[in-house]
C-alpha cells in the first residue's frame, strides 16, 4: 500500500489506516480482533489508531500484545484527555500533570518505549492549549513520543498549538455524512502542513450500506445512539444511502468503498481510518483504494451529500460541545 508522510514528523503511514475502537466493544473477542489486526498489516495497513479511553485501556493492551516484536513495522497513534463522560463538568483533562501520567500509563499498556503519535483527544477549555502542548512537547524531548496530534480542534487552536510544537496530525470526523471539517479545520491543516486523519469515514457504519432499519444496527454502537436514525431522520438519510448504493452499483463497487474513495480523493494529506471487527469488511475497506472513481463521480457525490443533506446532528449536544474548540 502507498505510504504518505504524517505531517512534518518524518513518519510515513499507509494511505488508509485502521481505527481500533470497535475491537474493545462488547461482546469482546480478542482472538478474532487479533486476526483482524494481523490481516490488516498483511494487507499493507501500517497506521493503527487507539486511545486510553477505548475499553478502559483494553484497546491499547490488545494492540501491544498483537504487535509485540513488530512495532518497527507500524505506526501506532493513541490519545489521552478524556477522564469522564461528555457532559460531565470535567470530562477532559489537559493539565500538564495529566499529560505526563496518561502517557506513562499508555506506554505500559502498549508495552513500548515510545509512542509514535500522541493525540490530545479533546481540547480542555480550562487549560490554555499552549500549556497542554507544552507538556506534550516535553514528552517528545524525553523520547517518550515521536509526534504530536490534536483531535476535533478549531482552526485557531490548531495554529496556537502548532506555534508551540509542530503538530503532525489532526484527527476529526469526515465523511460524506459529516463534512463540517471542510469549513475551517481542513484548510488550517493544509496551511500548516498537518495531515488530516479522518475518523468515522463510513459515517459510523451507516454508509457501508447494510442498515435498512433500526433493527440492523448493532446494539450499544455509536450508530445506535445517533439521532440520525431517529424516526423521520432515518427515512431522509436512507434516501441518501440509496443514491450512494445506486452510484456504487454502476461503478462495480460497494457503497462503503465509494464512500471511502470520496474521502481518499480529498488528497494524500487526508488519511481515513475506518474500523471494523470483521475480516471481510477489512478487505472491502482496503480494496477501496483501487475503486475507479473519476472527478465526475466525485462531483455527483458532492451534489447529493451536501453538508446540509443529512438529517440530524453528527453527535449529541454533549458531544458537540467538545468539538471545534
Amino acid at each position: 500500500m502507498e505510504q504518505v508522510p504524517l505531517g512534518s514528523s518524518g513518519l510515513m503511514v499507509s494511505r488508509l489506516g485502521h481505527g481500533c475502537m470497535s475491537l474493545s466493544a462488547q461482546p469482546r473477542d480478542d482472538t478474532r480482533s487479533a486476526a483482524v489486526l494481523r490481516h490488516a498489516l498483511d494487507l499493507g495497513v501500517t497506521f493503527f489508531d487507539t486511545a486510553d479511553r477505548y475499553g478502559g485501556g483494553h484497546n491499547e493492551v490488545l494492540l501491544g500484545r498483537v504487535f509485540a516484536g513488530r512495532t518497527d513495522e507500524i505506526v501506532v497513534a493513541t490519545k489521552f484527555g478524556f477522564v469522564g463522560r461528555p457532559g460531565d463538568p470535567r470530562s477532559v483533562d489537559g493539565r500538564p500533570q495529566h499529560v505526563r501520567a496518561a502517557c506513562d500509563a499508555s506506554l505500559r499498556r502498549l508495552g513500548v518505549d515510545v509512542i509514535d503519535l500522541y493525540y490530545l483527544h479533546r481540547v480542555d477549555p480550562n487549560v490554555p492549549i499552549e500549556e497542554t502542548v507544552g507538556a506534550m512537547s516535553e514528552l517528545v524531548a524525553a523520547g517518550k513520543v515521536r509526534a504530536l496530534g490534536l483531535s476535533e480542534a478549531a482552526p485557531s487552536t490548531i495554529r496556537r498549538a502548532h506555534a508551540v510544537h509542530p503538530i503532525a496530525a489532526l484527527q476529526t470526523e469526515l465523511s460524506l455524512w459529516s463534512r463540517d471539517a471542510e469549513n475551517g479545520p481542513l484548510n488550517a491543516c493544509r496551511a500548516l502542513g498537518i495531515t488530516f486523519v479522518a475518523y468515522s469515514p463510513l459515517g459510523i457504519g451507516f454508509l457501508a450500506g447494510t442498515i435498512n432499519s433500526v433493527d440492523d444496527v448493532p446494539s450499544g454502537s455509536r450508530l445506535a445512539r445517533s439521532e440520525r436514525l431517529a424516526p423521520g431522520n432515518l427515512e431522509r438519510n436512507s434516501a441518501l444511502l440509496q443514491r450512494l448504493q445506486e452510484m456504487a452499483s454502476g461503478l462495480g463497487c460497494t457503497p462503503g468503498q465509494l464512500a471511502l474513495a470520496w474521502v481518499l480523493a480529498r488528497g494524500e494529506d487526508v488519511v481515513p481510518i475506518p474500523g471494523t471487527r470483521h475480516l471481510n469488511h477489512l478487505e472491502e475497506n482496503v480494496a477501496a483504494i483501487h475503486a475507479a472513481v473519476d472527478p465526475a463521480h466525485l462531483r455527483a457525490l458532492d451534489a447529493v451529500f451536501t453538508p446540509e443533506a443529512p438529517a440530524g446532528r453528527r453527535k449529541s449536544a454533549a458531544g458537540l460541545a467538545l468539538v471545534n474548540r
